[in-house]
C-alpha cells in the first residue's frame, strides 16, 4: 500500500461502519466449518478497516487481532467494540511487516477485500511463519469479473468520472488492480491445498443515500476529493439516480467468494 500514500482512506471511517454492506451470515458459518474453529486460538483480520467482520468472531477465538494501517478505521473499530462490549480484541496500527513479531502465532488469517492493497507474495510469507501448524487463511471478496453492472451503477460510475475524472484515484496515485489472479499467487506460496469457494448470492438493498455514503467509504470517492464541489456532486448523483428509479430503491445481487489455504497438507478437507 505505500506507493498509495498514507492517506488512501482518509476520512472514510465512520461512512465505512455505515455504509458498506455487511458479509452474510453464510460466510460465518462456512469458515467456522471449513477451520473447525471451536473457541480456541487467535484470528488475525489483516486489513480490517473498522472490525465489523471481525467483531462477528468474538465467540470462536480466544483472541481477535484487528490490523490496519488507518488509525481511523482503528478509532471507530475500538468505538464498534466498546459498544458491542466484547474485550478479546486488540486493534493494532501498522503494516504486517512492522507488526508480525508481535501478534503471535494465528489459527486463522482473514482479508476481506484488502489483499489487493497488499505485496501479496511477502504477506504470505509472513503469516506462514505465523500460523499454527492447523491454521489456516481465508481471502475473501464479492468482486465478481463476470458480472454485468446494474443500470444504476453505469449511472454511478458516469457521474464519478464526470466529478474526479476517468481514472480511479487511489491516495497520492491512481489504482492498478493485480494482473495476476489471488489462488495463483498464493498456489506459489508456501501453502498447501488452495481452493476458491463462491457462497450462494445474497441481495442487498440500496436508497440513494447510502449509494452516496458507500462512495464517501471508498479510497476512490471520498469526500475530501470533492472539495468545495461536494454540494454540487450530491445533486448530480441524486438527479441521476432517480431519473432511474423514482421511487430511489435499488437492488443488487451479490455473492462472496473465498479463497482458502492451510499451512499444513494434513489440513485437506
Amino acid at each position: 500500500m505505500n506507493e498509495y500514500g498514507p492517506d488512501l482512506f482518509k476520512g472514510t471511517a465512520t461512512y465505512y461502519s455505515e455504509y458498506r454492506p455487511q458479509y452474510p451470515s453464510s460466510l460465518i458459518r462456512f469458515l467456522i466449518h471449513k477451520f473447525s474453529l471451536n473457541g480456541e486460538g487467535r484470528l488475525l483480520d489483516l486489513g480490517c478497516g473498522t472490525g465489523q467482520l471481525a467483531l462477528r468472531f468474538s465467540d470462536w477465538f480466544e483472541e481477535i487481532l484487528g490490523v490496519d494501517t488507518e488509525q481511523e478505521m482503528l478509532d471507530e473499530a475500538i468505538r464498534l467494540s466498546n459498544n458491542y462490549r466484547v474485550d478479546n480484541f486488540r486493534w493494532l496500527q501498522g503494516r504486517a511487516e512492522e507488526l508480525a513479531n508481535d501478534w503471535g502465532s494465528l489459527r486463522l488469517t482473514i482479508m476481506a477485500k484488502a489483499f489487493h492493497w497488499m505485496d501479496r507474495e511477502s504477506i504470505l510469507e509472513i503469516l506462514y511463519h505465523s500460523l499454527e501448524d492447523n491454521g489456516g487463511i481465508a481471502v475473501i471478496d464479492t468482486f465478481n469479473q463476470q458480472q454485468e453492472p446494474l443500470a444504476w451503477q453505469l449511472k454511478v460510475n458516469e457521474v464519478i468520472k464526470y466529478w474526479l475524472g476517468d481514472e480511479r484515484i487511489a491516495g497520492k496515485s491512481t489504482y492498478k488492480h493485480p494482473q495476476e489472479r489471488h489462488e495463483n499467487v498464493i498456489m506459489r506460496s508456501s501453502f498447501a491445498h488452495v481452493e476458491r469457494h463462491v457462497l450462494p448470492s445474497y441481495s442487498i438493498t440500496w436508497t440513494v443515500d447510502s449509494i452516496i455514503g458507500n462512495l464517501y467509504s471508498t479510497s476512490y470517492a471520498t469526500r475530501r476529493l470533492f472539495g468545495g464541489n461536494i454540494d454540487r456532486f450530491e445533486n448530480d448523483m441524486k438527479s441521476a439516480l432517480l431519473e432511474i428509479e423514482p421511487m430511489g430503491i435499488f437492488t443488487e445481487e451479490l455473492s462472496v467468494s473465498v479463497i482458502t489455504a492451510f499451512k499444513r497438507e494434513v489440513n485437506l478437507r
